[in-house]
């Protein structure tokens, strides 16, 4: 028998809706047309709620959220040349990029918000770039206004790695409706999840028309008028995010809880926690927390793995320093904090309790 105050505790655990409103679904597609994929009727449903939750002018529901980054540059036209962008972040950014025979051109972060350094991308512009793309870390916004007068003055186009900005406003509109395209992952572990899956929202209908026929081989009316993707998302995966969307604000709310109590009990710690605009922007993705050193880092999970409690280090390395990535340049800022941050588990059901005994070994290093 598992010690209650012992047992496990991940970084995360996948929210699952209650089964019966899972298998409800599910049951239909059994009773009704056994329809699985190609634009069924939940899937129909599912992209038309994600537009009105966040009030996106155009939303086309993929497989992945690597995948929709890689849309998204295809949609833009953009299969070669450079891509301004952040080396903090996960691996799927750098990959889509290179995987699209384009080259990454690392900018420094802002050591407090850890998006990119909007003030240093100008000097990044070449007559190579072909557009910038920003990540908003843990839901943190980038500079939009700074990154979108950038942009507009040497006439480049913006797509925002919104992987985890689901759920999250910025000045009264979705953080995911700013920028020409955002891309959103709904892979298991984030906060409004499909099992796999992601998604890409634009403003722009030739690019969202582009979009949805990419996704699909580049077949319309039975005929391939383009070059295209298997890219479908499932009616498995729609099922499970209409259930988990009904919960959403639920979810939400619970783990914003969870930070204010992580936020209380920490304050006693060497920790710096990433909290700065959290309350106003409802960041509840991650909870993530930064050492003063490597060393101390690598204390605190090795003691938090000896009890049974398994953090994260996200994102670790910084991108920039990837062996198959040819721009070695360095960017200080990303590869100090990439090598002590950390992030604390969090989820919906994370006990209170199970919050402080996280909290005092972290105190006590």
């Amino acid at each position: 028998m598992i010690d209650e105050f012992n047992h496990p505790i991940p970084i995360t655990k996948n929210y699952l809706p209650p089964f019966e409103e899972f298998n409800s679904c599910l049951r239909s597609i059994w009773d009704c047309n056994g329809q699985l994929t190609n634009d069924g009727p939940f899937l129909v449903e599912f992209e038309k709620k994600i537009q009105a939750y966040t009030e996106a002018e155009y939303f086309c529901a993929v497989t992945n959220g690597t995948l929709a980054l890689q849309l998204a540059l295809r949609a833009l036209g953009i299969d070669n040349g450079e891509i301004i962008t952040s080396p903090f972040s996960y691996v799927a950014t750098v990959s889509a990029i290179l995987w699209e025979h384009c080259v990454p051109v690392f900018v420094d972060i802002d050591p407090e918000t850890l998006c990119i350094d909007a003030s240093k991308i100008e000097s990044a512009v070449t007559n190579r770039t072909k557009a910038i793309l920003g990540v908003h870390v843990y839901g943190h916004p980038c500079n939009i206004e700074s990154i979108d007068k950038i942009a507009k003055k040497h006439n480049l186009p913006v797509i925002y790695d919104g992987a985890h900005a689901f759920g999250i406003k910025y000045k009264e509109k979705s953080l995911l409706s700013y920028g020409d395209v955002s891309t959103c992952s709904f892979h298991a572990t984030k906060l409004l999840h499909t099992m796999e899956g992601g998604g890409v929202f634009s403003n722009l209908p030739e690019v969202a028309d582009r979009l949805i026929l990419m996704r699909k081989f580049g077949i319309s009316k039975e005929n391939c008028v383009s070059l295209g993707i298997n890219a479908k998302a499932s009616e498995i995966q729609a099922v499970m995010g209409l259930c988990n969307l009904e919960h959403i604000d639920e979810i939400i709310n619970k783990r914003l809880e969870i930070c204010e109590i992580y936020d209380s009990v920490l304050s006693a710690s060497t920790l710096r926690p990433l909290n700065k605009g959290r309350n106003e922007y409802k960041c509840c993705t991650y909870y993530p927390v930064i050492f003063e050193n490597e060393k101390l880092l690598l204390t605190a999970f090795s003691r938090l793995n000896e009890e049974n409690i398994f953090p994260r280090r996200y994102f670790y390395p910084s991108l920039n320093t990837l062996p198959y990535v040819k721009n070695k340049d360095h960017c200080l800022v990303s590869e100090d904090i990439s090598s002590r941050i950390a992030c604390l588990p969090l989820y919906y059901g994370l006990k209170e309790r199970d919050i402080r005994r996280i909290a005092k070994i972290l105190i006590n290093l």
